[in-house]
């Protein structure tokens, strides 16, 4: 009995020592992703606003229950994302500075899950475009927010949001690939009046 247990007990201990197996650990895998190649056309709705957007992308009315007039959507089907651009006129130096503060308030309600948030300013002139733009790094919902105004009666806030669990690491390169399409965007834009 002992005998035919040793025979057996190095029989394994060969076969698993020469089977040639590769049992390294694999690192995770994503599926690839097929971007398309960069066009854009031009938005010109009823707002009081155009801008360019990617062919590739639709824009459509927002049909939010609290959504105004000129609130749109710009969507990346392929990519399960949006960018959400919310419009608000105004008349008065106090509304304006509440709507600059809350478009500070909302990229900052990210820092619970945030690395970093790094703000830039948006100044073109010519086309009486400024604002700012944050980038929120980390596994937050959404990855870039901005707000553009005219400093005398428009203003428009953006946010760009996955509907998917944020992951940095796997939206990574689509959130490379859309953040060119938010700068085309945002030089683009013009305000009608």
């Amino acid at each position: 009995m002992k005998y035919i247990f040793s025979i057996c007990l190095i029989a394994i201990i060969l076969t698993g020592c020469f089977s040639g197996g590769d049992y390294t650990p694999k690192p995770r895998g994503y599926f690839k992703i097929d971007l398309p190649e960069k066009a854009y056309q031009k938005y010109e709705g009823t707002c009081n606003y155009t801008f360019d957007y990617p062919v590739y992308a639709s824009v459509f009315a927002d049909s939010s229950k609290n959504a105004r007039p000129c609130w749109l959507n710009v969507a990346f089907p392929q990519f399960n994302s949006r960018i959400h651009l919310s419009y608000q006129p105004f008349t008065s130096t106090e509304t304006f500075n509440a709507l600059v503060e809350d478009a500070r308030k909302l990229a900052f309600t990210h820092t619970v899950k945030a690395t970093a948030i790094d703000e830039a300013y948006i100044n073109y002139p010519d086309h009486r475009v400024y604002g700012i733009y944050y980038t929120i790094k980390g596994n937050t919902a959404s990855s870039i927010q901005f707000f553009l105004t005219d400093s005398t009666k428009n203003y428009l806030r953006g946010a760009l949001y996955f509907h998917e669990q944020p992951r940095q690491d796997s939206i990574q390169p689509v959130l490379d690939f859309v953040k060119k399409d938010i700068d085309v965007l945002i030089k683009s834009f013009r305000w009608k009046n």
